[in-house]
């Protein structure tokens, strides 16, 4: 009657058995499963006790209480388990048969040494764990009891025959009695004949051994073919297998003798791995040497061992460890083995809480490595998490941020929203172009507007592209006017035949004076593309509408950028490799009239930085190549003298026409107008306001400063990356310049300090009169009055 309602205790088992993929383990079988309230992946093993003997039940009861109570990260992972009078379960981690794991590993081209020396290590230490610590013999060592994690590491199983080397109350049947197959492997002296309590099981370490290189072992006699064993590993497998049992080591002096100098287990792999296994106790140093020299390594080791014991170790390292900027290289290169998913969703969170780091060094390498990981990154995660961190770069006072920031933007410009496209990064790139003090970054803003121009609407097209590249044609950096020609070029369709003909082409037109000539003959190439677009409208009118199809056409989407003509071909290639190698001598000086042209880009170019084999963009000034000729102290003067002439310059909004007409300027057209110098909305900020600063020199001296580009660029060595010599063209472009120029400029940096020296004198006595006014009218103190002034 109680049978009757009874529950089957199956049913409340907490674990599913998966009916594929069942294996034979001993006399257990081995099957996958998952846990019913999460879906967790297990192993099962199952003993039906109906098919075995009594024999077999005894040993499947004494290894299901050893599993449970025998704990160690080398031998497998006890979950759950059940026994009633049918059958036995044990639930362990997720793991394959050793012997299927190396077939796997055959078909891939088989299993490296690294591989196997780490999955022996682990198995030896196991071994040793149970014969020194608990006293107890496996009895059982062999294929059949090796099983391999997700992670590709080896756990020691078939705890079937374990016994006490001091003696048990219950006597378990040896291998042999259960299966006679495993016969041969036992070792060749009888039982308790000499030797130490390891022996048998130091034997079939041996024999375990020969089967992980040679395949199944058919005879105990074989074992004196050493086939293809390791030589590292020959001296240490003879030891094991040899006749005499006084001689066999223990398993931890084998243990030493494999880590010994040039021995089997020593290299990078298993000192790696070791290291992990303790990384909770090593100090902060330690760590961040490791996660240096890790990236090195992580190239060799196997792919699951990178996913699961690598990549939960990285990222443990940031969120609690306080490890920074180093573990971004590794990580990243682990993150290659993952699927879409699996980035999302262990990456990805990491990725983002990164960006919020106030660490100038997690900065710059998350922007130089961000087209690693931007196609796993969404849009609402970019304009909400990660654009208003990165948008503080346009202002670090790092110079190198600050480039690669504006590089940057090419990838996160796709995935903007309306208002932090059109609007924010807009702002920042006015600022950088009228501020910046370093000319490369100036360029590479100049660049990557014209690169990012299909994702802005057509209505601020309007508004900033030809501004924003007018100004570039003014800039004292060449290759920022060479720039400024290339982006006229590059987004020619999004110009009416008016604006060609109006506002464009007289701007080109000027520059075919320009004293660089580079930029001559890149304004000379597009001053004939857009005659050609103005004859073929002349030819035919109607063609008109076709020309201009574009101009009021929506941004694109991400990735439907059309083909750009020249330099904007390869923009997405490599942001932050060093570019245009080849600059004319003399920088911002005038150049001698053979310098090497800044030639658009026609394809991506390998080049051999850090990142070998990485395509690079050519359209990229780097700022990161120039390096310092004189003094820092030297370069900071001139770098703020030139800042400061640059903020009293007019000349780029008040030139005259060949007609005498003013011609269209930036302030004039919306890239001033919206947007003061600063980057900041300012209806106030005019033309006229800025020449009320500087209506102490002379507008042709001013145009003089700005084409001669005395400043920041002839302070560096552009060639001169890894601390090389100037260059001979530029040596010569420095020693020729004019005593006049540098006479000039002396007196116009002393006219400036009298003008401001005299504006301040003329604010004190003004001052002093207004506080002799209300003195005067307030009279003489009363006696016993509070003085309040």
């Amino acid at each position: 009657m109680w049978s009757f309602f009874a529950r089957d205790p199956i049913k409340d088992f907490n674990y599913e058995l998966l009916p594929e993929n069942q294996e034979k383990s001993g006399i257990w079988t081995l099957s996958r499963g998952k846990r019913k309230t999460t879906s967790e992946p297990v192993s099962v093993f199952v003993y039906e006790v109906s098919q075995g003997t009594e024999e077999q039940t005894q040993l499947a009861k004494a290894a299901l209480k050893r599993t449970k109570t025998l704990r160690h990260p080398n031998i497998l992972s006890y979950v759950d388990g059940l026994e009633t009078e049918k059958s036995l379960y044990i639930v362990t981690e997720p793991v394959t048969p050793l012997a299927a794991h190396l077939k796997l590993q055959a078909e891939k081209g088989g299993a490296s040494d690294l591989e196997v020396s780490w999955g022996l290590h682990q198995i030896v230490k196991a071994l040793s764990f149970l014969v020194n610590d608990c006293h107890l013999n496996h009895n059982n060592l062999g294929m059949w009891a090796v099983f391999v994690d997700r992670a590709g590491e080896w756990k020691l199983g078939g705890l079937d025959h374990v016994t006490s080397d001091q003696g048990d109350s219950i006597s378990l049947p040896p291998p042999k009695v259960i299966n006679p197959d495993l016969e041969r492997y036992d070792p060749p002296e009888s039982p308790g004949n000499g030797g130490e309590k390891w022996t048998g099981d130091v034997w079939r370490l041996g024999c375990l051994i020969w089967e992980v290189f040679n395949g199944n072992l058919p005879r105990a006699s074989s074992l004196r073919s050493l086939g293809k064993i390791p030589k590292q590993l020959v001296p240490h497998y003879c030891e094991l297998v040899g006749a005499n049992p006084k001689i066999r080591p223990n398993p931890a002096r084998f243990l030493l003798n494999c880590k010994s100098p040039g021995g089997f287990m020593n290299n990078s792999f298993v000192e790696s791995c070791l290291f992990l296994e303790e990384i909770q106790i090593k100090e902060p140093a330690e760590k961040q040497q490791f996660f240096q020299d890790l990236s090195e390594n992580l190239d060799s080791f196997p792919e699951d061992f990178c996913k699961h014991k690598v990549l939960p170790q990285l990222l443990t390292a940031f969120e609690f460890g306080n490890a920074g900027a180093v573990v971004l290289t590794p990580l990243f290169k682990v993150g290659k083995y993952l699927s879409a998913e699996e980035y999302q969703q262990k990456i990805i969170p990491v990725i983002v809480k990164m960006f919020s780091s106030t660490d100038r060094a997690m900065r710059i390498r998350l922007l130089q490595q961000m087209e690693q990981f931007i196609r796993y990154l969404n849009e609402a995660a970019v304009n909400s998490q990660i654009f208003p961190h990165v948008v503080h770069g346009f202002t670090d006072t790092n110079p190198a941020i600050r480039e690669q920031t504006v590089k940057s933007m090419l990838l996160l410009a796709p995935k903007l929203n309306e208002a932090n496209l059109n609007q924010e990064l807009m702002r920042h790139f006015a600022r950088l172009q009228a501020r910046d003090d370093q000319g490369p970054i100036r360029c590479n803003t100049t660049v990557c507007l014209g690169k990012i121009a299909p994702y802005l609407n057509a209505g601020m097209r309007q508004r900033v592209l030809i501004s924003a590249f007018s100004r570039a044609t003014k800039d004292p950096f060449p290759a920022s006017r060479a720039a400024g020609v290339l982006g006229f070029a590059a987004t020619h369709q999004y110009y009416s035949v008016a604006e060609s003909a109006s506002r464009i082409l007289p701007t080109l037109c000027t520059l075919t004076m320009d004293p660089d000539k580079n930029v001559r003959d890149q304004a000379f190439k597009a001053i004939k593309s857009f005659l050609s677009k103005l004859e073929t409208v002349s030819e035919d009118p109607s063609k008109l509408a076709e020309i201009e199809k574009e101009v009021t056409a929506s941004a694109q989407t991400g990735g439907s950028a059309a083909t750009w003509a020249g330099w904007a071909v390869t923009g997405v290639s490599s942001l932050t490799s060093k570019l245009i190698r080849n600059v004319p001598a003399g920088l911002e000086a005038p150049p001698a009239e053979n310098s090497s042209a800044l030639q658009p880009a026609a394809g991506p170019v390998t080049t051999n930085t850090a990142n070998k084999g990485v395509q690079q963009d050519k359209s990229y000034v780097s700022f990161q190549r120039l390096r310092p000729l004189e003094s820092s102290e030297a370069v900071k003067k001139q770098s703020s003298d030139w800042s400061s002439g640059w903020d009293a310059d007019d000349s780029w909004s008040n030139e005259k026409d060949a007609d005498g007409q003013g011609q269209s300027s930036p302030a004039d057209e919306g890239w001033g107008n919206d947007w003061d110098e600063d980057g900041n909305l300012a209806e106030s900020f005019t033309p006229t306001s800025r020449n009320k600063a500087s209506t102490g020199a002379p507008k042709s001296a001013r145009l003089s400063s700005a084409q001669q580009g005395v400043g920041l660029a002839s302070d560096y060595n552009w060639d001169g990356a890894e601390g090389k010599s100037t260059t001979p063209d530029l040596l010569s472009s420095v020693s020729q310049r004019s005593t006049t120029v540098r006479l000039w400029w002396r007196y116009f940096l002393q006219f400036k300090a009298e003008l401001a020296k005299k504006k301040r004198e003329e604010r004190r006595k003004e001052l002093e009169a207004k506080r002799a006014e209300r003195k005067a009218a307030k009279g003489p103190l009363k006696l016993g009055a509070r003085k309040l002034d």
